[in-house]
């Protein structure tokens, strides 16, 4: 056995995607499965797919590579802005893409003149959350910029919520996706198709019956994944959580002070650490760092084990109060959030197993 390694359950993601579609296409919503938070794992996309996700979204193009390459045929979304350097690649791996410039329109055009491929986009909206978008009122000038187009091909509109400033999806913003959706709509030959109103934090709204008529996409990554909604701090309770656990092995068992002995400076990653002193106790180190995975977002599964910090390479662990002490060589085991699960997915130094 290689360690650290994660541990990842696809069949209790296929069961995410089945309960999140049937409950979207009760509202009349179509889902994009988001692939990113697992770096393309071409298992997981097509669990996502057979559990009826009608298309997959990623935010590389070498992920969507990756995606063609194992031989999925289903439609590709680039889930981020493409920037002009990899337009020939985008391309070639993707059939549509978010877009927010006029000026990438217009170089995504020549780009797709120049093969003879067309390429769908989705212009997106900034209805609060401040990261990409449009303004509503600037609809009309995309709109123009569309119009002239004969290879790129306005499929819809989109918005992000939740994941730059925290503002959550709700009734009156969704409200105004919708009129952004008629204003650009009115600049073109033809409505658009799609009305994109975000990711797992829209779900609530299905949920609860409250999503505006209109709206008939969700991108869907953590819900599917995690079975949870970092953006409301919930578990949905319809959903698996347990379908990951990160396993790492014990390289230190021993007492020691929980204050340091001398002068405290940064440490490595710049910040300053602070400690209670706690008298001596029991830790253990364990065989991985920062570099592979963002340790506030794990929970340890074993009873008595508490993060203390993290290094590069050692997660520094209070064991004290396990019930039985452990030893080197031992296995520990952690639940993630998502963005643990993603530092987990990029590193090259964690195994990925399926089970």
């Amino acid at each position: 056995m290689t360690y650290p390694r994660l541990l990842v359950h696809t069949g209790r993601i296929l069961e995410n995607a089945r309960e999140v579609v049937a409950r979207t296409t009760a509202a009349g919503i179509d889902v994009a499965g988001v692939t990113k938070g697992m770096c393309a794992d071409p298992e997981i996309a097509r669990a996502m797919l057979q559990g009826g996700c009608r298309c997959l979204a990623d935010s590389r193009v070498s992920n969507l590579r990756r995606l063609r390459q194992a031989g999925i045929e289903a439609p590709l979304m680039l889930l981020r802005i493409p920037m002009i350097s990899e337009l020939p690649s985008l391309i070639e791996y993707a059939d549509s893409t978010l877009v927010s410039m006029p000026e990438t329109v217009f170089a995504l055009e020549a780009a797709c003149s120049a093969v003879k491929k067309s390429i769908g986009v989705l212009v997106m909206v900034d209805t609060g959350d401040l990261r990409e978008g449009l303004w509503p009122d600037e609809m009309g000038v995309m709109g123009k910029a569309l119009s002239g187009c004969r290879w790129v091909h306005p499929i819809g509109v989109g918005t992000n919520l939740g994941c730059f400033a925290g503002i959550l999806p709700t009734e009156d913003n969704m409200g105004l996706l919708l009129a952004s959706a008629a204003k650009l709509s009115a600049e073109l030959p033809s409505p658009v198709e799609i009305v994109s109103g975000g990711g797992t934090s829209s779900l609530l709204l299905v949920e609860e019956n409250r999503m505006p008529r209109g709206i008939n996409q969700l991108r869907i990554g953590e819900a599917i994944l995690l079975g949870r909604d970092v953006t409301r701090s919930r578990t949905i309770p319809y959903l698996h959580q347990d379908t990951m656990v990160l396993e790492a092995e014990l390289i230190e068992v021993r007492g020691k002070p929980t204050t340091p002995i001398g002068m405290i400076g940064a440490d490595a990653f710049g910040n300053v650490p602070h400690f209670e002193d706690r008298g001596n106790r029991l830790r253990a180190i364990a065989a991985i760092g920062r570099q592979d995975v963002r340790p506030e977002g794990l929970v340890p599964l074993e009873e008595g084990i508490h993060i203390l910090g993290a290094s590069s390479d050692h997660l520094t662990l209070d064991v004290e109060e396990c019930p039985e002490k452990p030893r080197v060589g031992d296995l520990v085991s952690f639940s993630m959030d998502y963005g643990a699960m993603l530092s987990l997915a990029t590193s090259c130094y964690v195994e990925k197993i399926h089970e």
